[in-house]
C-alpha cells in the first residue's frame, strides 16, 4: 500500500469533523471502515451501530450475520481487507433517535472522504448499496424514490450495482412480503460474489 493511502486511512481513522459540529456525536468519534486497493467488491452501507461502535469492526451484530448469509460467504472472507472494502457512508455511530432507532449517517463524512476512498478501490467488481442512503448517493437520478423500489428493479443496475435493503431485523416484515427477494436476488447476488472473488 503507497505511502499516500497510507496517510489517507489514518486521516479517516483519527477523522473529528462530528466532534466540532454543531450538533456532535453522542460519543467519541470512531470511525469503522475496512479497504485495500485489491478489494475486489464494495459493500457501501448506511453507518455503523452500536455494536459495531464497541467492535471497531464492520457489522460484527446480526445484520451482519444476515448479510454474509445472503453473500454466501464465511467470516474469514468478509474480512479478508484484501477481498472485501467496507465503507459506510457515515464512519461512526450516529447515536440513537428517541424511537431507539439508529439515527441517519452524517453527512460529513461522505462529503469530507467519499470521493477520496472510492478512488482508491481500482480492482472492485461491483458494489453492494445497502439501504436508502447509500442507493441515493451512488444511483443518483436512477434511485427509485425508496429503498423498496429500488431493490424491486434490482436488475437494473447490474452488474455495477447490487441493491439490497439493510439486513437489519427491523425489514423482517418486509422479507417476509417479498419471498421474491430470497428465491431470485440472494442467488443471483451469491453468483456475483463468487465470481468478483474467485
Amino acid at each position: 500500500m503507497s505511502d499516500e493511502i497510507s496517510a489517507l486511512f489514518e486521516k479517516v481513522r483519527t477523522c473529528r469533523i462530528c466532534a466540532d459540529a454543531q450538533n456532535p456525536l453522542p460519543h467519541a468519534p470512531n470511525p469503522v471502515f475496512q479497504m485495500s486497493p485489491s478489494a475486489r467488491l464494495l459493500i457501501a452501507g448506511q453507518a455503523p451501530g452500536n455494536l459495531v461502535n464497541i467492535s471497531g469492526r464492520p457489522f460484527t451484530d446480526p445484520s451482519g450475520d444476515r448479510l454474509r448469509d445472503w453473500m454466501g460467504i464465511d467470516s474469514d472472507t468478509f474480512y479478508d481487507v484484501s477481498k472485501v472494502a467496507i465503507l459506510p457512508m457515515g464512519f461512526c455511530f450516529p447515536g440513537y433517535t428517541p424511537k431507539g432507532a439508529d439515527k441517519p449517517p452524517r453527512k460529513e463524512c461522505a462529503s469530507a472522504w467519499r470521493e477520496q476512498m472510492l478512488t482508491i478501490l481500482t480492482q472492485s467488481r461491483f458494489t453492494l448499496l445497502i439501504g436508502g442512503y447509500a442507493q441515493k448517493w451512488h444511483l443518483g437520478d436512477r434511485y427509485a424514490g425508496s429503498v423498496a423500489g429500488t431493490v424491486q428493479n434490482w436488475r437494473d443496475y447490474l452488474p455495477e450495482y447490487f441493491v439490497l435493503p439493510h439486513p437489519s431485523w427491523r425489514n423482517n416484515a418486509w422479507l417476509k412480503k417479498n419471498i421474491w427477494f430470497e428465491r431470485e436476488l440472494v442467488p443471483e447476488l451469491r453468483t456475483y460474489v463468487r465470481a468478483a472473488l474467485s
